[in-house]
C-alpha cells in the first residue's frame, strides 16, 4: 500500500497549516483558495476523477531535489460537495498526478500522524460520504468509527466498526470514487487470516460477543459454549457455527442486512461443515429420531444413516439407510404422521434412492397384486407423467422377459394398472423392447 508516500504527502500539506493549530477550525485564506480553483478542476477532470468540485485550495509544494532528480510538486486539496469525499492530489511538474482520498488522510491507520490534513469545509465532515460507502459495500450498520488503512494501485482500503462492534474491512475503488461498486468483509475473517490488514477500531473479543447475539435469534435455547466465524458463503451470506452446552451445534447464515436468513442443524449436515461440534454424536441422535418418526410412519427401518434433501414447505425429506442396507425416502411433515417410501415407490415421488441398497420389492408386491406374479423386478425407468396426472413407470423383469408398464395415482398407494411391455409401444428397457 502506498503508505509512505500518503505520509510524506500529508507533511506537505500540514507544513503551511501548523500555525494554525491552536485555532478552533482551520481557516483557508483567499489566495489559497483562488490558486486551488483556478488549477485543480483541470486536474482532477484530466485524471478522470469523479468529482464535481465544490472548492479547491493550493495546500502546499514541494521543492525540486536534486538527489531524487525530482522537479517538485504543488500539492491540491478539493472537496466534491457536502455529500462526496475529496482528495488531495499530488501534480508533479511532469507526469500524472498522485491522488489520495481524504478519508484515508483525515482518519489514518497510523494513528500518531498528524490529523486532518484536508481543511476544506466540505472535506471536515465527511458523515455524508462515508454513509454512502457503507450503503455500497453493504455494511450492516451505520459505522460510529472509520479508519483510512491505505491504498493500492486498484484499491482504496478503509476499516469501519458498528456500535455493536463488529467491524468491516472495505474494500473501494482507488481514487476513491462513490459511484463504483464496493465490497465489505466482516473484521472476523481478517482476525482468523495471517493478513498485513488488521482490524484495530474494537478488540476481535468485542466482534466474536456480537455473534452470540445471532445465537439468541436463530436458537433461542442455545447456550453458546464455543462460536467461530465461517466466512462469506456462495450464497452471499456469512456463517457463523455455534457449539451448543446440549451437545448440538448450528451453521447461522446471517444476510447483508445482519439479519438470520437460514439456520442448519449440524446433525443434518454432511463433511467438515461444522468443527465445533461432535456431529458423530449428534447424527446418532438425529438417526434415533428418524427412526421413531419411520415407525410412527408403519415403517421398521432402524435408520443407521441418512442425507437431507431440500425441504418442500413444512415437510422435511429424508434419504434414510436402514440396518440391512436398503435405502427408503422418509417424508415427514410438521405435524402428523409422515410417510416413508421405498426405492421404487420413491421414484414416483420424484426422489432416488443413492446412499442405500434400492430395494424394488415393493413394486414386485404391487405386480403380483395385479396378478403379475411372473416377474421380480429388477430395474426401472424413468417415472413419467400422463395426461391424466397419473405416473407411469417402466419396469424389468429379472428372468429377461419383457416387463411392465405400471402406473399410479399417487407413490404411497400400490400400482392401480400394469400393462405388458409386449403391448406398449413406448418401453425403452433393453429386455422390454419389441423384438424385430
Amino acid at each position: 500500500m502506498r503508505l509512505g508516500l500518503l505520509a510524506a504527502l500529508i507533511v506537505a500539506v500540514m507544513a503551511p497549516v501548523t500555525a494554525m493549530a491552536a485555532a478552533k477550525a482551520p481557516t483557508v485564506d483567499a489566495d489559497s483558495r483562488k490558486a486551488g480553483m483556478a488549477a485543480a478542476p483541470a486536474i482532477v477532470q484530466a485524471a478522470g476523477v469523479s468529482c464535481q468540485v465544490s472548492d479547491a485550495r493550493l495546500a502546499g509544494k514541494s521543492p525540486p531535489d536534486k538527489k531524487t532528480g525530482s522537479l517538485g510538486a504543488t500539492v491540491y486539496e478539493v472537496a466534491c460537495g457536502s455529500t462526496g469525499i475529496g482528495f488531495l492530489i499530488q501534480a508533479p511538474a511532469t507526469g500524472a498526478p498522485t491522488i489520495f482520498s481524504c478519508l484515508v488522510a483525515n482518519y489514518p491507520a497510523d494513528m500518531g500522524t498528524p490529523p486532518n490534513p484536508c481543511i476544506l469545509p466540505d472535506n471536515q465532515n465527511l458523515k455524508g460520504g462515508i454513509a454512502a460507502l457503507a450503503t455500497k459495500a453493504k455494511v450492516p450498520c451505520a459505522p460510529d468509527k472509520v479508519r483510512g488503512i491505505g491504498q493500492t494501485a486498484t484499491n482504496t482500503v478503509i476499516e469501519m466498526s458498528c456500535p455493536s462492534g463488529s467491524g468491516y474491512i472495505v474494500l473501494a475503488a482507488a481514487p476513491l470514487d462513490l459511484t463504483k461498486d464496493a465490497t465489505s468483509m466482516n473484521c472476523l475473517a481478517y482476525d482468523a487470516a495471517n493478513s498485513n490488514v488488521k482490524c484495530m477500531l474494537s478488540q476481535p473479543a468485542q466482534r466474536v460477543a456480537v455473534a452470540d447475539k445471532i445465537a439468541s435469534q436463530a436458537q433461542p435455547n442455545c447456550t453458546v459454549k464455543d462460536r467461530r466465524f465461517v466466512g462469506l458463503l456462495t450464497d452471499g451470506t456469512e456463517g457463523y457455527e455455534f457449539a451448543c452446552n446440549d451437545g448440538k451445534g448450528y451453521i447461522v447464515k446471517v444476510n447483508s442486512q445482519g439479519a438470520v436468513a437460514e439456520t442448519l442443524d449440524c446433525a443434518k449436515l454432511s463433511g467438515s461443515s461444522c468443527t465445533l461440534t461432535d456431529t458423530r454424536a449428534a447424527t446418532a441422535e438425529q438417526a434415533g429420531l428418524y427412526t421413531k418418526l419411520a415407525k410412527n410412519a408403519g415403517s421398521n427401518c432402524t435408520v443407521s444413516r441418512y442425507a437431507i434433501f431440500p425441504a418442500q414447505g413444512d415437510k422435511e425429506v429424508v434419504e434414510l439407510v436402514c440396518s440391512d442396507g436398503n435405502g427408503a425416502i422418509g417424508m415427514f411433515p410438521a405435524t402428523g404422521k409422515g410417510a416413508v417410501l421405498d426405492c421404487g415407490h420413491a421414484l414416483i415421488a420424484g426422489y432416488r434412492c443413492t446412499l442405500g441398497k434400492a430395494d424394488l420389492e415393493g413394486l414386485t408386491a404391487d405386480l403380483k397384486k395385479l396378478d403379475k406374479k411372473d416377474c421380480t423386478v429388477s430395474s426401472t425407468g424413468s417415472p413419467l407423467k400422463a395426461p391424466d396426472g397419473s405416473i407411469r413407470l417402466e419396469v424389468a423383469c429379472a428372468d429377461g422377459l419383457p416387463g411392465y408398464m405400471m402406473t399410479f395415482a399417487d407413490p404411497t398407494a400400490p400400482a392401480k394398472e400394469a400393462t405388458g411391455c409386449a403391448f406398449v409401444g413406448t418401453c425403452v428397457l433393453p429386455t422390454n423392447k419389441k423384438k424385430g
